[in-house]
């Protein structure tokens, strides 16, 4: 769980300084800031959905998955909590959205490449290197999302902390059935679903990503009759 912790404690500082230089960007930026990041979002998706070897697995983990999500409404709970978050610290005059913050900033930092497999590695043979490369990255990231979209990315470290160290801590068990093909398709669902973050940022669609998580979990399962 170190790799969890360092990448947890990144979000935090990097969202901390990033809410600091939030008050040296002038407001007329933060919008045109945040598409430039949406497309950067976007590229990162596409390419790591080229990593999967069978789009048949692909596809049925996204509708399967998505069923799921909806029969669960996943967004809804989620989006309820972020709310709740709102509530409770939205000062008066505030005009971005600690949902939003949130939301975003929580799938984004955990539906990635590095999150699967370095979370992966962390748990079946604790080389954190990967999440140790994450957390870096996720201090950046964090620091000009918090600098655009406020204190709900700073929350988001606690999403960060709950859904990688399931992961570890699951590895284990789901260790049996992890090979280089799994793990790929996996990368692939999680991929399209930070292509859809970034298209939601851009305002091109309003996806309820969170309702789609389980089809990054699918490919376990479909990948042990579906061979590449």
């Amino acid at each position: 769980m170190l790799g969890v912790l360092v990448n947890t404690l990144t979000v935090i500082g990097g969202s901390a300084v990033g809410l600091l230089a939030r008050k040296l960007i002038p407001v007329a930026w933060t919008d045109f800031i945040m598409k430039g990041l949406a497309l950067c979002t976007v590229c990162i998706g596409i390419d790591g959905a080229l990593t999967g070897q069978n789009t048949l697995v692909m596809i049925i983990s996204m509708v399967l998955g998505g069923v799921i999500g909806v029969a669960v409404d996943l967004d809804k709970h989620l989006n309820h909590f972020a709310e709740k978050l709102e509530e409770r610290f939205k000062k008066p005059g505030e005009t971005t959205s600690i949902a939003e913050g949130f939301v975003s900033a929580s799938l984004l930092f955990c539906v990635g490449a590095m999150t699967i497999v370095g979370s992966l590695q962390a748990g079946l043979t604790g080389d954190n290197s990967m999440l140790f490369t994450k957390a870096t990255l996720d201090a950046v990231s964090s620091l000009i999302f918090a600098s655009t979209l406020g204190i709900g990315v700073l929350f988001s470290a606690a999403f960060v902390f709950v859904f990688q160290g399931a992961i570890v801590l699951l590895a284990q068990v789901a260790a049996p059935y992890l090979n280089d093909y799994t793990v790929g398709e996996m990368t692939c669902v999680g991929s399209l679903l930070i292509i859809a973050i970034g298209l939601n940022i851009l305002d091109v669609t309003k996806l309820k990503v969170m309702n789609y998580l389980p089809a990054m979990f699918l490919p376990i399962v479909l990948c042990l009759f579906m061979k590449p």
